[in-house]
Order: C-alpha cells, then sequence, then structure tokens
C-alpha cells in the first residue's frame, strides 16, 4: 500500500479519523477491491496483460504486481521443480558440511536424493571410484561430477548454480548415474556376518536337552536345563572328559547363550539349573528379539553402538526439524534407515559391554535411550496417562549382553548409578543382580540435558561421542536452559525452572545449590539477572514449570 501521489509530503495524519472512515466506508472498500480483482481474473484470458494495475481509492493506491513468465521461471525459492534429470549426493552421518547442502536443497524446494554411506557403507566404493576419494559430501548433476559445499557456495554466490539448474530441466538422467537407494534391497547388512564358533555345540544341545519345568528352593522354575544333564551331551559330543565340556559350558555362559535361573553363576556342574536366552521370561517384551537368537559371533558394544547412532542420525536427518525438536515418527518408520536399525540392534543381544570405559559406557546408553525411544513411539505409540507413560518406560526393553534394560532401568539403573526413579519406593537393580556391574559408578546431572523421552518438555534428541561426551553434555545443558528450561523474573524475584529438576532433585542438590550451579549454563542475560538475585541478599522464589507431555512430531 503506497501513499497517493497527490498528497503532499507534510500532509497531517489524523488516525482516529482514517479508522473512523475506513470502518464507515468498509463495506464499498471491500467490494472495490474484490470487483477489481474479479476482473483481473476475466482478463487473464487476453494476449496482452499489463505488469501493474492500480485501484484508486479515496487517498490510497493499490498497486498489484503481476510476474511475467521470465521472472516467475528465475523463482526457485518459491515453488517445486521436477527435473528429467537427477540430484544427488554422497554424505554421512552428522556431517556439518552434509547437513548444509540438505538445508541448500530443501530451501531451494529442489528434489534430491541422498546416499548416506553410513547407512549403504558398500556404496563407498563407488564414491571413491567416482571421485578418488571418500571425503564427503560430493553432489552430482546426472552422472556429472558438480563439487562439494564450497563448489556449491561460489556457483550460488556467482548466479551459475540457476544456470546449471535449467540446463537439467530437459534433459533426462543417464543409466551410469549415481543410483537410488533401493529399499530392502541395496546393500544386504549380512555380507561380514560370521558365525559364533559355539553355535554347532549350543544347536545340539537346544535339540538335545529336556527343557521343562523344575522345582528348586521351593519353587518352580520353568523352561530350565539341568548342569549335570548339559555336561552329559557335551561329553557324547565332543567325545571329551567332564573337565573339558564344564570349560566349554562356561564360555557358552559367557557368551550369553544360557543363564543360571536365578543369576548366582556362569556355569558349574550339578544339580543348577540353567535356562536358554529364547526361553526367558523377559523375551516376549524384548523388541530387539525377532524369533530367535542372533547366533553370530558377538560384536565390541562400541562398534555396534556407533553403528546404531549412525543409522538413527541418518533417519533424523531426513525426518526431522532442522533443531531436532519435532520428529517425523511415521516418516521415520517407513525409511530404510530404521528397517536396518532394528536389523542392527539384534548384534545387541549378545554384546559384551563389561569392557566399555565410562566414557564409552555413558556415550553408549545415552543413545541407546535417544533411540528406544523413537523406536518405542514407532511400535507402541504415544503414552497417554500417569499408567500409560509408566508401562511405556518400564515395558519397552532391549536385551543387552543377555539381560533386559527397558528405558527405565537404562536412565536409573544406568545412568543415575542405580537410583530410584521418582515416586517409586525400590531401585531398579536389586542386591546380586548382574547389570549392577554395568552401572556407573558416580552420577553426572548433565544426563537430564542429554536424555530426550519423545515430549515436548524434554530436551532435544541427539547423539553423543565417547570423545566428547562431557562437553556435549555441557553444549547441551547450555542449549536447553538458554531455551524455555530456565526463566527469570526480576520484579517478582522469581526462577521458573523446567520440572526435571524437580524430579531429579537428588541428582542437583539443594535449591540454592542448583541456581549457583546453574549459571555457569546460562547466556549472559540469564546469567546476569540470576546473579544479581542471588547478590543482594533478599528471597528468592523457586517455581516449576508445567510439563508438557504431548509427542514432539
Amino acid at each position: 500500500m503506497e501513499r497517493s501521489v497527490s498528497l503532499s509530503d507534510n500532509f497531517y495524519v489524523d488516525v482516529p479519523s482514517i479508522g473512523k472512515f475506513i470502518r464507515d466506508r468498509s463495506n464499498s472498500f471491500s467490494a472495490a477491491i474484490v470487483n477489481r480483482i474479479s476482473s483481473l481474473k476475466e482478463n487473464t484470458s487476453n494476449e496482452f496483460q499489463p505488469k501493474v494495475t492500480e485501484i484508486h481509492l479515496s487517498g490510497l493506491k493499490v498497486i498489484v504486481q503481476v510476474k511475467s513468465i521470465e521472472d516467475d521461471e528465475n523463482d526457485f525459492s518459491n515453488k517445486e521443480f521436477n527435473f528429467k534429470g537427477r540430484i544427488s549426493f554422497f554424505s554421512k552421518s552428522n556431517c556439518r558440511d552434509c547437513g548444509a547442502v540438505r538445508s541448500f536443497f530443501r530451501e531451494k524446494r529442489l528434489k534430491f536424493v541422498e546416499i548416506n554411506i553410513d547407512v549403504y557403507p558398500l556404496r563407498e566404493k563407488e564414491l571413491i571410484e567416482r571421485t578418488g576419494s571418500s571425503i564427503v559430501p560430493q553432489i552430482f548433476f546426472n552422472e556429472k561430477l558438480f563439487g562439494g559445499l564450497v563448489a556449491l557456495n561460489s556457483l550460488r554466490n556467482s548466479g551459475e548454480f540457476e544456470k546449471r539448474l535449467k540446463e537439467m530441466l530437459g534433459k533426462k538422467c543417464p543409466e551410469n548415474a549415481p543410483c537410488p537407494p533401493v529399499y530392502g534391497f541395496d546393500d544386504p547388512e549380512d555380507v561380514n556376518e560370521q558365525i559364533d564358533e559355539m553355535i554347532g555345540i549350543v544347536r545340539v544341545l537346544r535339540h538335545r536337552l529336556p527343557i521343562q519345568d523344575r522345582l528348586t528352593r521351593m519353587k518352580i522354575v520353568k523352561n530350565c536345563i539341568a548342569g549335570s544333564e548339559m555336561v552329559d551331551i557335551m561329553i557324547q559330543h565332543l567325545d571329551c572328559g567332564r573337565k573339558k565340556a564344564i570349560e566349554v559350558g562356561k564360555v557358552i555362559a559367557r557368551k550369553h547363550f544360557i543363564h543360571h535361573v536365578f543369576g548366582e553363576n556362569d556355569f558349574e556342574d550339578g544339580n543348577n539349573f540353567y535356562r536358554f536366552l529364547e526361553h526367558e521370561a523377559f523375551i516376549p517384551k524384548c523388541f530387539n528379539f525377532r524369533g530367535s537368537v542372533n547366533d553370530c559371533e558377538p560384536k565390541l558394544a562400541v562398534m555396534v553402538g556407533q553403528k546404531l547412532t549412525k543409522l538413527m542420525s541418518a533417519a533424523l536427518e531426513s525426518y526431522a526439524s532442522e533443531d531436532r525438536h519435532h520428529v517425523d515418527y511415521v516418516g521415520i518408520s517407513n525409511s530404510e534407515e530404521f528397517r536396518r536399525y532394528v536389523n542392527l540392534a539384534q548384534d545387541l543381544q549378545r554384546c559384551d559391554i563389561l569392557p566399555l570405559s565410562p566414557d564409552e559406557k555413558l556415550a553408549f546408553f545415552l543413545n541407546l535411550y535417544n533411540a528406544m525411544v523413537i523406536h518405542a513411539v514407532i511400535r507402541v505409540g504415544c503414552p497417554e496417562g500417569v499408567i500409560d507413560r509408566r508401562n511405556f518406560f518400564g515395558d519397552f526393553q532391549y536385551i543387552i549382553g543377555g539381560h533386559p534394560y527397558s528405558l527405565t532401568t537404562i536412565k536409573n539403573g544406568i545412568l543415575r548409578s542405580n537410583r530410584r526413579q521418582p515416586y517409586s519406593l525400590v531401585k531398579p537393580f536389586g542386591h546380586g543382580d548382574r547389570r549392577l556391574e554395568v552401572a556407573l559408578t558416580k552420577v553426572n546431572p548433565l544426563i537430564h540435558f542429554g536424555l530426550c523421552n519423545g515430549t515436548r518438555s524434554s530436551p532435544k534428541v541427539r547423539f553423543f561421542s565417547a570423545q566428547g561426551v562431557e562437553a556435549e553434555l555441557r553444549c547441551a545443558a547450555r542449549e536447553f536452559f538458554s531455551g524455555d528450561g530456565m526463566e527469570v523474573d526480576l520484579e517478582k524475584r522469581t526462577v521458573y525452572l523446567t520440572r526435571i529438576i524437580r524430579w531429579f532433585n537428588s541428582d542437583f542438590g539443594q535449591e540454592k545449590d542448583i541456581l549457583r550451579w546453574i549459571i555457569s549454563y546460562l547466556d549472559a542475560t540469564k546469567a546476569g539477572l540470576l546473579t544479581h538475585l542471588l547478590s543482594d541478599g533478599g528471597p528468592v522464589n523457586i517455581v516449576y514449570q508445567n510439563y508438557n507431555w504431548s509427542l514432539n512430531t
């Protein structure tokens, strides 16, 4: 809206009078605009159209700028182009440059094919053959190598990028261009799988041992076998002595094919009762168990954790908002990344997590918790109400190292060093529980800002590296408190804190200590306000914010 030329520059504007005038003339004002727009629509079939149309009203002039066809073709940001050709680029998970390329294409509304070599590791060989290195990102226009982020920025700044796009509008993609990944077929995951050396003996035991309910210690234990029976069958099968058979039985137990029914020993001869992993009572609740035990050679927990993290990170890069506060669970559930994640999660069943260092263990379980929440929302759905939430976090489990781990046991048993969860009277792990060996020796309160439970009030979903987990947790805390996690009202002398701190106050300390601890994770403005409240000697009120349990979708 521009002022009419007939009005002088020193024209006095009486705002109340104009408001009254517009209200009085609203009907005629609206009718004039509608009539003029209707006349423009009727003239769209004319061969010649004016580029500028003026609508004259009392003291006002409305100018409608009509785009030319040439201007509309050059506008790549306001519409989506369907190319006959194909834009594709090779990437890796958690790569900043790859994220910049992805964001640029999305901003321009350009369709592209992303080939993540962390998701499709065999495609890395193709990348090296085409470019001479494994450096990413590498962008291709059809079969021609365009370059990386530097080349993209250079052509964008020079205006040549749009020219390259126009060249692709009518050019069909040749067969020698990088192929899009194929769902469920491209790059099978089991190319490097090795069968466990003990699997031959285990299969004989599964077939020949009598699996039945037995009475011991005034209790009935279901689906168990006797140690002496197991030794007898191994002596016959291996043609060895009893001592050798007992040693083999201990190896089978250490590899989590069998467990003592009360978790008291690895393996002994005699009337001790054991149970195959697939017959454990917790198996129906474990969502990384798919009908049978993974009989492949156990992999290092660090390697399995890293692969799972890369797959879930790749899924989030495609199906989450840029800030990771909102997740498209439906998109993830239908993705190739998630399919491979579910298949790879079976490798956790018998992996050995005891050798993990404290930092490796911290990153491993932080990442696994965040990934399991996404898996739980997809498979179980969003919990509603207190009882549903308790079941959601307590019943959705993975088998990790031969033992069941729910979201609750990972958070409170492992990461919080076996502390009671809010409003609970018992600890996650009882006396003699083998999982106590895995629990962290001390509690780092920063873990609460690295765990995302899939709600709108929780921190954003993120993943951590074992080498920099402490620094990354501090960064997560700063980002959380810079948002809605903490507010200061100087006039009311009130600090508004996230309810997470109230629930887990045993991890943070007394309220005044909490406020002093938080200062180091605040931006300059909030830190200054909080420091002023704490230093002037007056009372400080702490109010805990309401928690939004709705899904972060």
